[in-house]
């Protein structure tokens, strides 16, 4: 028995949702979002409350279940509130900075890195080493904050590159004479 999948997903107040076969669609003050389950599931509105249940006992369908019901309260969430990720510049010269739509990325290469914000995606620098990124789309928020971060990955040895805020870098003890 999944344990996920047994929960309900109750819709908070402002959200609505329609379930149309194997597509439920969430609208909410952030936008409208859907996701097409595969046919292991099915998937039940009933008022305000949304309910994933397997179909048949296969060892994907039990897969599917839970993960069905995570994209559901994911597709909830996201319409409500959005999704945010955190990251931060550790390093001497480290810079980013919003050059309209784009991001500019002053990383230490000797050309600076341009990135495109991808649709349904906000960029923000609050600080010239913060960035955030913003969506209704958790894959797609997580998606863009790794790519950004895979322009220079933290280091184990100083420590520099870009981070997730609050993540922990294991550091390494440098050569010794």
């Amino acid at each position: 028995m999944s344990r996920i999948g047994k929960k309900p997903v109750e819709l908070p107040s402002g959200v609505s949702a329609q379930v149309s076969g194997q597509t439920i669609e969430v609208k909410g003050p952030k936008g409208t979002r859907s996701f097409t389950a595969t046919d292991d599931v099915d998937i039940v509105l009933d008022g305000n409350v949304v309910t994933v249940k397997p179909r048949g006992n296969s060892k994907r369908a039990r897969q599917q279940w839970g993960m069905t019901r995570s994209m559901v309260a994911n597709l909830a969430q996201g319409a409500v509130s959005g999704f945010r990720k955190e990251l931060e510049l550790v390093g001497v010269g480290y810079r980013a900075m919003m050059q309209g739509k784009d991001l500019k990325l002053s990383l230490g290469y000797s050309h600076d890195v341009i990135f495109p914000a991808p649709d349904g995606i906000t960029l923000s620098t609050p600080k010239q080493t913060e960035i955030v990124v913003e969506g209704t789309d958790q894959q797609l928020v997580g998606e863009v904050a790794a790519n950004i971060r895979n322009w220079r990955r933290p280091e184990p040895y100083k420590g520099k590159g870009i981070r997730y805020k609050g993540e922990f870098i294991f550091r390494k003890e440098g050569k010794k004479k």
